[in-house]
């Protein structure tokens, strides 16, 4: 069986559309069988309330959970892999950008066992031009700094078989990336390309503060670039005041040039003072995401789970 795992987080308006083309799914999957787990992320419309309502009149089996309150996406995927009972797991957003037949496709490579991981790779998207100058910025910095290994579009849907879904919950840690943990933890993998669609209902909830958040947690997570990056910027820092300061020494004793001080002194403080700011926010964002791992809280907080088994009248 393939557990499809949807997040819902300011869908009402995409719930009618998204069940009417989940309907058609099970008769193309490799199996025939099809389990759909939708994740609930504390939204505050009633997509919770349609999903509860129509779901029992659904054929395919169904889970209905409820999250405490919105934890962000990635918890809310990691809280329906959790719950997924399948042979095989793929991840879709609820918004229908992604076409479903991307989860068959997911569902062939998967059943034949021709990857452990499948990734839907993003060939085009008909999204706005500044949606799409931003995306490709984001994912170009993304790549650059932190994993070389994503497609260059990013990744939205992914899939992957149970070792793979052991092995990404066995790894709970706090304020991290799970598509960068899909990537470390390695298996085989396989892309399989699509066009993302343009948005037919509502209005994005992937806003540019969340996208810092990710790129932020994915930087800490992922790479000691920033580390690397404040140890070379104070080897600079001291290079430079080594040779100014020797210059300023050679022209008050060769030169006679008069010194003032206090532009030098300023200009010094001013940019070791930054220098140190800096730096103590980079290390002060790695002791803190090592403190929130030192907690042990979970990653979210499940509030109900409901099991639809279908109507196979």
């Amino acid at each position: 069986m393939l557990s499809l795992v949807i997040p819902v987080y300011r869908n009402a308006s995409n719930i009618g559309p998204l069940l009417e083309a989940l309907r058609m799914l099970p008769g193309q999957l490799a199996d025939k069988e099809l389990e759909v787990v939708f994740v609930v992320d504390g939204s505050p419309d009633d997509s919770w309330l349609q999903l509860r309502n129509l779901l029992p009149q659904e054929r395919f089996r169904s889970q209905l959970i409820c999250l405490s309150r919105n934890f962000g996406a990635f918890a809310a995927i990691r809280a329906g892999i959790a719950a997924a009972r399948g042979e095989r797991f793929a991840v879709m957003a609820a918004d229908l950008q992604e076409p479903v037949e991307l989860v068959v496709n997911f569902d062939r490579v998967l059943a034949a066992d021709e990857a452990d991981i499948v990734i839907g790779q993003r060939t085009a998207r008909a999204d706005p031009l500044f949606a799409r100058i931003g995306s490709r910025l984001f994912w170009g910095v993304y790549r650059r700094v932190v994993q070389k290994g994503i497609p260059s579009g990013g990744v939205d849907v992914f899939g992957g078989n149970r070792k793979v879904r052991r092995q990404i919950l066995a790894l709970r840690e706090t304020n991290s990336s799970l598509v960068g943990l899909l990537f470390w933890i390695g298996f085989r993998r396989a892309m399989v390309p699509y066009q993302r669609r343009a948005r037919a209902r509502g209005r994005s909830a992937w806003s540019l503060a969340k996208k810092l958040r990710y790129l932020s947690d994915s930087l800490f997570a992922f790479t000691d670039l920033p580390i690397r990056f404040l140890l070379a910027a104070g080897v600079l820092g001291i290079v430079t005041s080594v040779l100014f300061g020797s210059l300023v020494v050679i022209s008050k004793l060769f030169l006679s040039i008069p010194v003032p001080g206090y532009a030098a002194t300023a200009t010094l403080i001013v940019f070791f003072g930054g220098l140190n700011c800096f730096g103590l926010g980079v290390l002060g964002g790695y002791l803190w995401r090592t403190f929130e791992n030192s907690k042990g809280r979970p990653n979210y907080v499940v509030l109900s789970r409901e099991e639809f088994h279908g109507d196979t009248k």
